[in-house]
């Protein structure tokens, strides 16, 4: 399965500007874990996840204060759209992300999240035997 296929094509995207809790908020609202930032002062996107808004909270920064333009990722890696769900999931284990914005070209066509990489391999029939008595953790 390629990444075409498991991406998401509609891609929430945010201004610098815009402050840490606008970003939370807007991510909320699309149920999505990452948004897009563009800077035109950049050669290609950056990105905001989770994971930033969670360092920034564990840090004492203010939601209200704070804006996207210090706390994204930038130097991204990306995902063609031809691209393997195996390759795109190396690059983030290897990248220590979850998140990849999808490019054809130069333009941006989607975003694939290591969920949507478990959904479809699950949708697909992988399945995962788990030992009798084994206890969640």
């Amino acid at each position: 399965m390629q990444v075409s296929e498991g991406m998401s094509s509609e891609v929430l995207t945010v201004g610098l500007e815009h402050s840490l809790r606008d970003a939370a908020r807007a991510m909320t609202e699309r149920k999505v874990g990452a948004a897009v930032v563009m800077d035109p002062d950049q050669p290609g996107p950056g990105i905001i996840t989770e994971r930033d808004l969670l360092a920034a909270v564990g840090a004492g920064k203010s939601m209200d204060q704070e804006k996207v333009a210090d706390h994204l990722s930038t130097n991204l890696t990306f995902a063609a759209t031809d691209w393997s769900l195996e390759q795109a999931a190396e690059a983030m284990v290897r990248g220590g992300f979850r998140h990849l914005v999808v490019m054809d070209g130069a333009e941006i066509v989607g975003i694939l999240s290591m969920r949507d990489i478990v959904r479809c391999w699950t949708s697909d029939g992988a399945t995962c035997e788990v030992p009798e008595g084994a206890n969640a953790a």
